[in-house]
């Protein structure tokens, strides 16, 4: 009797796993997770060159930025909002930081950029909508910055503000920490 209780146990955990999985792969359908990885890295080339443009250092790319703007770009797509909170009204700082902990260091400062569109969205447009928006263009030329995170994802029939259509959304995560 507790090897057949184990045994669905198990069973149960395995169908959660996949089921979990199912979801996050749900949102990158129409685009592959490559060409997703590609406007990630077209991105962070579109942001280097524009602040080199503008006299400024080029960021370096950080996992924990990038496992922050994921884990944002990936909960916004899949509860259909768009903001910097996340959805339970944490403020988009204390989200990062638990990615990019301040610890150690006496100066820490994180700044973030979000973009959707629909039905595509490239790095180009990404940078022209962010150039457009004051508070977005102060992020892109802050010479405090020396970290980035980017996660581009792509979401199918996405929910919310989204209103069932196809969205691809961007979250930029910037950093530093001395």
């Amino acid at each position: 009797m507790n090897c057949t209780r184990a045994l669905r146990f198990v069973l149960a955990l395995a169908a959660l796993a996949a089921t979990v999985l199912l979801a996050d792969s749900a949102l990158a359908t129409s685009r592959s997770e490559k060409s997703l990885g590609t406007l990630n890295h077209q991105v962070l080339v579109a942001v280097n060159r524009f602040r080199a443009a503008h006299g400024l250092v080029a960021l370096r790319e950080s996992a924990g930025l990038d496992r922050s703007a994921r884990q944002h770009s990936l909960q916004m797509g899949r509860l259909g909002y768009f903001g910097h909170s996340s959805a339970d009204g944490t403020v988009f700082w204390r989200r990062i930081r638990h990615y990019y902990p301040s610890g150690g260091h006496s100066y820490w400062s994180v700044g973030e950029n979000l973009v959707w569109a629909s039905p595509s969205l490239s790095a180009g447009g990404a940078m022209k909508l962010w150039i457009g928006s004051p508070p977005h263009l102060a992020n892109l030329l802050s010479r405090q910055w020396r970290q980035i995170g980017i996660s581009a994802v792509s979401v199918t029939n996405a929910p919310g503000v989204y209103g069932g259509s196809h969205a691809v959304i961007i979250t930029t995560d910037f950093g530093v920490r001395r």
